[in-house]
């Protein structure tokens, strides 16, 4: 008789078929997804983007209502371009014990189990919901979670606790940075480097625009939660690109800063934001827009991923210590899609098969060790519902 183990990895092969790369359509898989649950009787909503071509899967099983159970899991891979497989990247292979293939452990692993454990679900659970979310793009920011969570504003839906899945050698894992990326644009005037007065020079404006990240940087030390657990326990900035200009005796027109920020609390990303935007407003625009008043700089948002902030009262990791026997809690340095939760009011926990030493890389693999280890973990909390 087929284990639920068993039930998994075949999903896993079946998941791991389908090139859901960030750049292309995650629909096949959210679609068989979507059947494999209405079969074992979940109610589910597909919720598609704007282009029609990618698609959040929300399903549910249970009672109706608030202060159910999210079980969070993303669809998109990484690439496999330039990177030497001794196996097909999207073809199962099960051998040592491991299974290989694109998403085995990040994290097509995490969502084979629930989805292997529906049946289960379906029988026991009676007291409070249990929620299905798997989401498109967030390898590439976390989009797909952020659509999600709009989706349940709308459908005014609050469930009570998240796990997001994520590969975490099921070790629990209750806290991270947020990563915040920018890239700011500067659009200056030309002009003959012999006379810089009649020119905005976007390069010498976007220098001081990097000035005031790094007074910012220093700020933010300041702003340590106290015994806040990260390392550093401050929010970082760091200044990843300068680019401008054509020539050395030309005014440039046109610069760009690449930036990031990793908040520790939501709170420190509002105090960045806020600093730079008043600092453009009320210092940099005025003297560039005296000389052209076209001159202007736009901020262009790569990508806002929440941070998982430790909290003393969280119920998720409670419960997800007591299904795993962990002692306690960690925190990681990789970002997920927990803190979006979070911010919707859940409390949430990241806990999940496959180590993250193996995502994105060639060969990627979850052992039938750390799946076992999941299962049991989904079949307990079953048991509690």
């Amino acid at each position: 008789m087929a284990t639920y183990l068993d039930r998994t990895t075949d999903i896993l092969g079946r998941l791991i078929s389908y090139p859901t790369i960030s750049d292309q359509s995650n629909l096949d898989m959210i679609a068989e997804l979507r059947d494999r649950l209405e079969d074992d009787g979940a109610r589910v909503d597909v919720w598609y983007d704007e282009t029609g071509a990618k698609a959040n899967l929300f399903a549910t099983l249970g009672p109706e209502g608030d202060g159910g159970i999210v079980l969070s899991g993303h669809t998109d891979v990484v690439p496999v371009a330039d990177q030497d497989w001794t196996t097909d990247p999207f073809l199962s292979d099960i051998r040592d014990g491991r299974v290989y293939g694109r998403g085995s452990c990040d994290m097509k692993g995490f969502i084979a189990a629930c989805v292997a454990l529906a049946p289960l679900f379906a029988r026991k659970v009676a007291r409070r919901p249990v929620h299905f979310a798997f989401t498109y793009d967030e390898e590439t920011g976390c989009f797909g979670g952020q659509a999600l969570i709009e989706s349940l504003r709308a459908k005014g839906l609050r469930p009570g606790l998240a796990l997001i899945g994520e590969p975490t050698s099921m070790r629990v894992i209750e806290g991270h940075k947020g990563c915040y990326e920018y890239s700011t644009h500067f659009h200056g005037l030309a002009g003959h480097g012999s006379d810089p007065e009649r020119g905005v020079n976007a390069v010498e404006y976007a220098a001081r625009y990097v000035a005031r990240l790094l007074e910012l940087k220093d700020a933010l030390r300041e702003r340590a939660p106290r015994n806040g657990k990260f390392d550093p326990p401050w929010t970082t900035i760091n200044t990843g690109a300068l680019n401008g200009g054509v020539a050395h005796n030309v005014i440039p027109s046109s610069a760009r800063v690449d930036w990031e920020m990793r908040p520790v609390q939501a709170s420190d990303a509002d105090f960045v934001k806020d600093s730079l935007r008043d600092y453009c407003e009320d210092v940099l625009l005025p003297a560039m827009q005296a000389v052209d008043p076209m001159a202007r700089i736009d901020t262009e948002i790569i990508a806002e991923v929440s941070g998982l902030e430790p909290a003393e009262a969280n119920e998720a990791r409670a419960i997800i210590l007591e299904l795993t026997g962990a002692e306690h809690s960690e925190l990681v340095a990789f970002g997920t899609e927990a803190g979006l939760f979070q911010q919707y009011g859940m409390s949430a926990v990241v806990c999940g098969p496959g180590s993250i030493e193996h995502a994105h890389k060639p060969d990627e693999f979850v052992s039938l060790e750390q799946l076992s280890q999941c299962v049991g973990m989904l079949e307990r909390l079953a048991e509690t519902l």
